[in-house]
């Protein structure tokens, strides 16, 4: 039986996740596999999932879905739980899905890489739903206490919860007080593109800092660019993107993700 799976969200037309998925399956040699990318809102995906046929092993979600994933799935992780988002959905034998968060080890295994240590300090800018992600991966990397920088308060507050979940002490800073904070260990930026592009030139950076920067179009943003030319190590929201794909493609697929093969097409993608 032909095996199908797909990315979800609305716009979704910008996505390269079918590019990554797609290489990793030739690689793998799964014939008869196929990702797509469907455009689907909030109210729309619950009948959506509903009406899927067996062929489909699973889901992908990106924005707006990742909270209202958790409603369709009759088994939730304890990541995406904590976190109160999923970006994946994974068919189970009884048809029942399974919602995970691979963003969260996604963010973990590229920071890792960069040669973040345990018991780091981080600061988090943005308060949306990918600073969800980045707070359950400072809880990984063993930070007892993460710095939120936020244009707005109530969005610092709708995060206290997921914090308190993760067993972190969350410290609100307003952001007229963002270049003061990104002199911590971590800074993982969350925010849209464009709005931390005048941090650039106002942070005294760190150059042990490691800044990850959750954007990938542009490329580099000003405020990585800043932070490079400041001798700082540099994470991009590219470098994530293949993570997470790579515990979705292994989630529902059961096969070791062809790594390689997946960043290739994913830069070569980029590139052209």
């Amino acid at each position: 039986m032909p095996r199908r799976a797909a990315v979800l969200g609305k716009p979704i037309s910008h996505s390269l996740s079918p590019v990554i998925h797609n290489a990793g399956y030739r690689a793998a040699g799964l014939t008869g596999w196929s990702y797509s990318a469907i455009e689907c809102a909030e109210a729309e995906l619950p009948d959506l999932v509903a009406g899927l046929g067996a062929e489909w092993a699973g889901l992908s979600l990106t924005m707006p879905l990742k909270e209202v994933g958790l409603a369709v799935a009759g088994e939730v992780s304890p990541v995406a739980a904590a976190v109160g988002a999923a970006n994946t959905l994974v068919r189970r034998s009884d048809r029942s899905w399974y919602a995970d968060n691979t963003d969260v080890r996604g963010m973990v295994a590229v920071l890792r890489a960069a040669g973040v240590p345990a018991g780091v300090t981080v600061t988090v800018l943005g308060a949306g739903g990918t600073a969800r992600a980045a707070l359950a991966a400072a809880a990984q990397l063993e930070a007892d206490r993460v710095t939120v920088v936020a244009r707005r308060p109530a969005a610092v507050d709708e995060l206290r919860p997921v914090a308190g979940r993760l067993g972190l002490t969350l410290v609100p800073a307003d952001w007229t007080q963002a270049p003061g904070h990104a002199t911590a260990d971590v800074v993982i930026s969350t925010v849209p593109k464009g709005v931390a592009d005048a941090l650039a030139g106002r942070v005294s950076w760190v150059p042990s800092t490691v800044l990850f920067d959750a954007l990938y179009d542009p490329w580099p943003t000003p405020l990585a660019a800043d932070a490079r030319d400041a001798g700082c190590r540099i994470v991009s929201g590219l470098d994530l993107l293949l993570a997470q794909a790579v515990g979705q493609f292994e989630q529902f697929t059961g096969v070791a993700a062809p790594i390689d093969a997946m960043r290739a097409a994913l830069f070569a993608a980029r590139a052209g």
